[in-house]
């Protein structure tokens, strides 16, 4: 029996995601992905910065002033955002949210701060203003004016969760992408040994300019890059991915690119490495050994340069780089 296909998109987090499937009966299929796009809506209207009556809001509005219990899935998720905080140097942080205010980007493609303005909001952003209280799922800031955001993760969290749906519905073949920034490959399709993706260049203004192909087969890819949301001033590009440890953009970062087991985890780590760079390259792969990355960056030329980091012991790299003639590249070993 040969196998159907079915394609189905649903808008939630702000992004559209796409679900193709596999398997023997078509209204099977379109009935799993039915649910999975009815569990990434929960998880938008529980996540959501942006919905009054989310979970997250009402952390925001009321954990200076009293413990706020929530869930067990979502307290062990801000509890996975407090150790990855620490892993990244502080460079992953939820609390981001004075900043991403500050900048302009909350609702707007952003704005020039003062210095001033930058320095009063970083009084409110880092982990060590929030305390989790694991014997009652409890959450507490330590003053007024701390905001988390869950923005960098809620995709790569909500795609897990789809896929662990997926596992549940005994689906074997499936791709499901949430705005293509994060991708979950499960099983393979029909007829080939894994899922190929292409990785999009940094600020590619035409379809097919692709910087890397991968072939994903029960894997995660999740994307880090400024060029979705920013502004130039004095021919000055700020990208929207702010580093909490400064409080501004990070500079000449052009994109990272995470493949490893979490789109969760995927999404922590693409983002630290956009903030951190080459120097977090050589060493993400001790919180993450089965992981590998892509950094790409403007040297002090002005020239496009890559990084790849070292595949698993006795593996292949799972990125296979296309460079245009003359671009300069590196390869971490």
């Amino acid at each position: 029996m040969s196998l159907k296909q079915v394609v189905m998109a649903h808008r939630a987090m702000g992004t559209r995601f796409e679900l193709v499937l596999y398997g023997e009966r078509e209204a099977y299929l379109q009935g799993v992905a039915e649910e999975v796009f009815a569990e990434i809506s929960r998880l938008d209207a529980q996540l959501s910065y942006y919905n009054d009556t989310s979970d997250i809001n009402d952390i925001n509005s009321n954990a200076a002033t009293q413990i706020v219990q929530v869930d067990p899935p979502l307290f062990h998720l801000l509890d996975s955002a407090k150790e990855w905080s620490e892993k990244t140097g502080g460079t992953f942080d939820i609390t981001i949210a004075p900043l991403l205010h500050c900048w302009g980007f909350v609702g707007g493609m952003g704005r020039l701060p003062t210095g001033t303005e930058i320095e009063e909001a970083r009084k409110f952003v880092g982990m060590h203003h929030v305390c989790l209280h694991r014997n009652h799922y409890g959450v507490e800031f330590d003053s007024e004016g701390v905001r988390i955001d869950l923005g960098s993760i809620g995709k790569g969290y909500a795609i897990d969760r789809a896929v662990e749906l997926l596992r549940d519905y005994e689906i074997t073949s499936a791709l499901l992408h949430g705005g293509t920034s994060s991708v979950y490959a499960l099983g393979a399709p029909p007829d080939a040994e894994a899922w190929k993706v292409a990785l999009q260049q940094p600020f590619a203004t035409t379809e097919g300019e692709h910087l890397a192909y991968l072939m994903l087969k029960d894997q995660s890819l999740s994307v880090s890059a400024p060029r979705n949301k920013g502004f130039e001033v004095d021919g000055r590009r700020y990208g929207h991915v702010i580093d909490a440890r400064t409080g501004y953009p990070a500079p000449d970062n052009l994109l990272a690119a995470v493949v490893c087991n979490s789109a969760m985890e995927g999404d922590v780590c693409s983002t630290a490495l956009l903030t951190r760079g080459a120097e977090w390259l050589q060493s993400f792969t001790a919180h993450l050994p089965e992981g590998e990355a892509l950094f790409a960056y403007t040297n002090r030329d002005g020239q496009f340069c890559l990084q790849v980091s070292a595949p698993p012991d006795g593996k292949a790299s799972v990125f296979e780089v296309v460079l245009e003639p003359n671009t300069p590249f590196e390869s971490s070993k």
